[in-house]
C-alpha cells in the first residue's frame, strides 16, 4: 500500500480536524462523492434547547484542535450532556469552534481565558470541563490555578484525567468552601464492585460491532457517534458503549473507562456493560468505542475490548498520512492489512470495513485512498467525516444483512 504524502506537518493535529483541504492542483481529481456536511453537526447542540440541560465552559488552553484536545473536540461536534458555551484557548481566541473542527461555524466561541469566557454569559455557567488528555493525565500548575478560579467562581469540575481531584487536599477544600462538586470521570467503582468475566456476553443475540484503530487519537470515537447516529436515523435502535471519559462526558448512558479499571476486571467491567445495554435497551445493534490499537505496545485496551465486548464485527479506523504513532516519533504506523491479520487472529471476529481519519490529507488524496484500500482489502472502506453517513450503515448492512431487512420494515 502507497503511503499518503501528508500536506502539513503540524504537530499532533487531531483525527479528523477539518474537511480535507482542495488538492493544491486545479486538474486534481474530483471526489469519488460530493462530500456532505458530517451527520453529527446537526445534532450536536439539539440538546441546548432543553431547559434543564446543565452549561459548560471548556478548558482546552493551547490544544483546541489538536489530539491532546481530543476531549473538548468531541463535546463541541457532540454532546448529549451539556450545553457547551464556549471554549478557552488563548491560541485561537476569537475563533469559532465549529470552523475550526469541521470548516462550518457554531456559535460558540474560543475565549482567550476563564475571565474572558464569563464575561461572555449572562450567569456562571454550571460547569467547568477539562477538555484535555494529555499523555501524563496529571494537570501542571497553570491548570491547577484556572480549575481552582473557576470553583471559586461557583462552577463545579468535570474532570477526566488520571489524577483524581477529590483525592488532592486542595480541590477536597476548594470545594468544600465554594460548595461545588468534582467529577472525576476515570474513578472506576470500589474493588469490591468490580465484576470479572462470566460469559453473559453471549445473552447479547443482537449484532455487536467494535469500532478499533490503528493507533490512538485516531477518531473511533467520532466514527461510532457518527455511525449509531446514522443506524438510528435509519429506524434501527442503535447503542453506543462508550470506553474512555470522553465518551462518557459526552453524554454516553453506557460505558467504562477502561484505562483506569484493574485490567482484571476490564473485560468482564465492559461485558457487564454491554450486557446491561441490551437488556434495558433491547437495541437492534450495539456499537462499542474502540481504545488504542491491537498492535500497539504502549496500550492494551484493545485486547479487553475484543474479549470483554467479542465483536461480532470489527469497523477499523485508519490515518493513511499519519507517519508514526502518537507520542512516539520513531514507531512506524503499522498497514490496516497487518491489523486486520492481527485483530482476526486475536479474537474469532472479522473486520468489516476501514474508516479513514484524513489529517494531513486533501480530497483527491483521500479519494486516492479510498479506491487504494477497497482494491487492497476487499472490503468497504468510507471516511465518516467527509462522505456521507450512509456510507457507514452500507457497509454494516452489507455484515449483516439482517439489520437492513429490519430497518427496512421499520421505515414502511
Amino acid at each position: 500500500m502507497t503511503i499518503v504524502s501528508p500536506i502539513s506537518l503540524r504537530a499532533r493535529p487531531y483525527s479528523a480536524q477539518a474537511p480535507p483541504a482542495a488538492a493544491p492542483s486545479s486538474r486534481s481529481r474530483p471526489p469519488l462523492v460530493p462530500p456532505e456536511p458530517p451527520l453529527h453537526n446537526a445534532h450536536t447542540f439539539v440538546t441546548r434547547a432543553r431547559a434543564n440541560i446543565a452549561t459548560a465552559i471548556v478548558y482546552c488552553e493551547g490544544q483546541f484542535g489538536d489530539i491532546d484536545g481530543k476531549t473538548a473536540n468531541g463535546l463541541i461536534r457532540h454532546s448529549e450532556k451539556y450545553a457547551v458555551l464556549s471554549v478557552i484557548d488563548s491560541r485561537q481566541a476569537g475563533q469559532d469552534t465549529g470552523t475550526i473542527l469541521d470548516g462550518s461555524a457554531n456559535g460558540i466561541p474560543v475565549c482567550r481565558d476563564l475571565s474572558d469566557a464569563l464575561s461572555q454569559v449572562d450567569t456562571v455557567p454550571d460547569f467547568l470541563i477539562f477538555g484535555m488528555a494529555p499523555a501524563s493525565g496529571l494537570l501542571s500548575t497553570e491548570q491547577r490555578e484556572v480549575v481552582l478560579a473557576a470553583m471559586a467562581e461557583g462552577m463545579s469540575i468535570i474532570n477526566g484525567l488520571h489524577e483524581f481531584l477529590n483525592d488532592d487536599p486542595e480541590f477536597a477544600a476548594a470545594r468544600i468552601a465554594h460548595k461545588v462538586d468534582i467529577v472525576d470521570v476515570r474513578c472506576p467503582r470500589p474493588k469490591k464492585f468490580l465484576r470479572l468475566f462470566s460469559g453473559r456476553i453471549s445473552e447479547v443475540t443482537c449484532p455487536r460491532i467494535a469500532v478499533l484503530g490503528t493507533d490512538c487519537a485516531i477518531g473511533k470515537r467520532t466514527t461510532a457517534t457518527v455511525l449509531t447516529a446514522a443506524l438510528n436515523a435509519m429506524g434501527l435502535k442503535a447503542v453506543m458503549v462508550g470506553t474512555g471519559q470522553t465518551g462518557l462526558i459526552q453524554g454516553a448512558r453506557y460505558g467504562v473507562a477502561l484505562d483506569s479499571v484493574p485490567s482484571q476486571f476490564c473485560a468482564g467491567e465492559l461485558e457487564a456493560t454491554i450486557v446491561e445495554a441490551f437488556h434495558a435497551e433491547q437495541p437492534d445493534v450495539i456499537i462499542i468505542e474502540g481504545q488504542g490499537a491491537l498492535s500497539h505496545p504502549a496500550f492494551s485496551t484493545t485486547s479487553f475490548v475484543l474479549r470483554g465486548a467479542c465483536p461480532h464485527g470489527v469497523v477499523l479506523q485508519h490515518a493513511p498520512a499519519r507517519e508514526f504513532r502518537c507520542d512516539f516519533a520513531t514507531m512506524a504506523m503499522p498497514d490496516p492489512a497487518d491489523e486486520i491479520r492481527l485483530i482476526e487472529t486475536f479474537s474469532p471476529t472479522r473486520v468489516i470495513g476501514l474508516t479513514l481519519n484524513h489529517e494531513h490529507m486533501d480530497e483527491s488524496q483521500v479519494a486516492s485512498a479510498i479506491n487504494a484500500y477497497t482494491r487492497d482489502l476487499g472490503v468497504p472502506v468510507t471516511d465518516a467525516l467527509s462522505r456521507p453517513a450512509q456510507y457507514l450503515v452500507d457497509m454494516v448492512f452489507a455484515a449483516f444483512p439482517e439489520l437492513a431487512v429490519r430497518s427496512q420494515g421499520e421505515t414502511q
